[in-house]
């Protein structure tokens, strides 16, 4: 055994491993994490697959926003796009289907400090995950969801989703969908989320800019990202896309993004609509709530520890 990758820790009279202070650089003095230290597992999408992108981005963000490895939080759900957590070398989780936000929030009541990031696709989002989305988005944790959306089930091979749109035809819909799709700008926004924003991932520079955006926003931040699935739905973005005859349109400087109405409004253009930030504003979050409820709290019982406080609330249910 070598004795240096496992050196021995002299126990301490308790029987425990003494916790001793790790020296460590000040922040200013580290390199940024570059591609290859915070990449893991190569990805495993289908070559084509919009996913790539945006991958790829995020691990740009990291090294370009100096995220260290202990400050970062990658967590999805199930799908294609919810494979994320393992092709990133940070503390993360692939979490239960349609629940990655409810562990996500966890994290991030928690853990203030960290930057929590969230990923998944229009199925775990919005279909079994749909009651999740609209409770975080109300509460207003701190944390930044980017979804995905390629209009279809991907990993179970071409199912209808939530955001498939009329027509289309699939497993699930041999006839084509009758069901009229959600319309996910809307749906957030009426959540009640304080950032709301769209790209594609065939706009690298802005997908990049949305998620700087959105993780620097103090609440929950959530991005639509069109992403095609080149297997199952090839071309169900050609209308945004300028290098196949589509237009990627940028929302107007003009726009207020802190007018609900107008979001809302602008939410509805007809398809492939327009991208950039719809809404955005500023509320107290879940986790500053939280933070007061707890220092209320504490400041009744000063000077008591932890087990004397819990036994007070014992004595007191007597």
């Amino acid at each position: 055994m070598n004795s240096l990758a496992f050196p021995f820790v002299p126990l301490n009279r308790t029987g425990s491993i003494p916790l001793t202070p790790v020296p460590s650089l000040p922040d200013s003095d580290r390199k940024p994490l570059t591609k290859k230290e915070v990449s893991a597992d190569h990805p495993t999408w289908c070559p084509g697959c919009g996913d790539f992108s945006v991958l790829a981005l995020y691990f740009k963000m990291i090294e370009k926003r100096k995220l260290w490895h202990e400050k970062i939080t990658t967590v999805a759900g199930i799908g294609c796009s919810s494979r994320f957590p393992y092709f990133v070398q940070a503390h993360g989780a692939h979490y239960i289907h349609g629940r990655a936000l409810p562990f996500a929030s966890g994290i991030s009541l928690s853990r203030p400090d960290l930057h929590v990031f969230v990923f998944g696709g229009d199925g775990d989002a919005f279909s079994i995950g749909g009651n999740h989305f609209n409770h975080t988005a109300r509460k207003n944790i701190k944390l930044t969801y980017v979804v995905m959306d390629n209009q279809v089930y991907g990993l179970t091979k071409n199912q209808t989703s939530p955001t498939s749109p009329l027509g289309r035809k699939s497993k699930t819909d041999a006839w084509g969908s009758a069901d009229r799709p959600i319309n996910p700008m809307k749906q957030a926004i009426s959540a009640g989320a304080t950032f709301v924003g769209r790209t594609s991932a065939t706009s690298p520079n802005h997908v990049l800019e949305m998620m700087e955006a959105a993780m620097d926003h103090d609440g929950f931040s959530f991005i639509e990202c069109l992403s095609e699935c080149v297997e199952f739905f090839p071309g169900a973005f050609d209308a945004a896309i300028p290098r196949k005859g589509g237009k990627f349109e940028l929302i107007p400087p003009s726009h207020d993004v802190t007018d609900e109405y107008a979001a809302y409004r602008l939410s509805d253009n007809p398809w492939p609509g327009q991208f950039g930030i719809f809404y955005k504003v500023n509320r107290p979050t879940k986790n500053a709530s939280e933070a007061k409820i707890i220092a209320d709290h504490r400041a009744k019982v000063t000077g008591l520890a932890d087990w004397q406080i819990l036994q007070k609330n014992f004595d007191r249910m007597k």
